[in-house]
């Protein structure tokens, strides 16, 4: 499947947000005085973090459409979820690179734009 440049910018957008979401999130459950600091909720949400990531690669490499609208509504959720989750947790760094991640989800979500328009003689 050709990758068009909106949908390789939207992978890497949607990655960004995986990685910096884990970072944070890992930063927040390891550093004493964050407030969260060994809880199961940042670590769900570095966990979490990483199934974006994988998820990121899988939309790209699938190539049946019905697998590719369930991947997307998968991803959608969990970046909800996520972003949830972080607002509750109050790292909304976490929170803003999940909108971040769903810009790029909608960027790779979108078909290309083909004007192959054929004449019926």
């Amino acid at each position: 499947m050709s990758q068009t440049q909106s949908s390789r910018t939207g992978s890497w957008l949607l990655l960004l947000a995986a990685v910096i979401g884990f970072v944070v999130a890992l930063y927040a459950w390891l550093t004493p005085l964050t407030g969260v600091t060994g809880t199961i909720g940042a670590l769900g949400v570095a966990i979490d973090c990483v199934v974006v990531a994988l998820l990121a690669f899988a939309i790209r490499a699938v190539s049946r459409r019905g697998m590719r609208i369930f991947l997307v509504i998968i991803t959608l959720i969990m970046l909800v979820g996520i972003g949830f989750a972080a607002a509750l947790l109050h790292q909304y760094i976490i929170t803003a690179a999940m909108v971040v991640g769903l810009i790029g989800l909608i960027m790779m979500s979108r078909p290309p734009a083909h004007h192959n328009h054929r004449v019926k003689v």
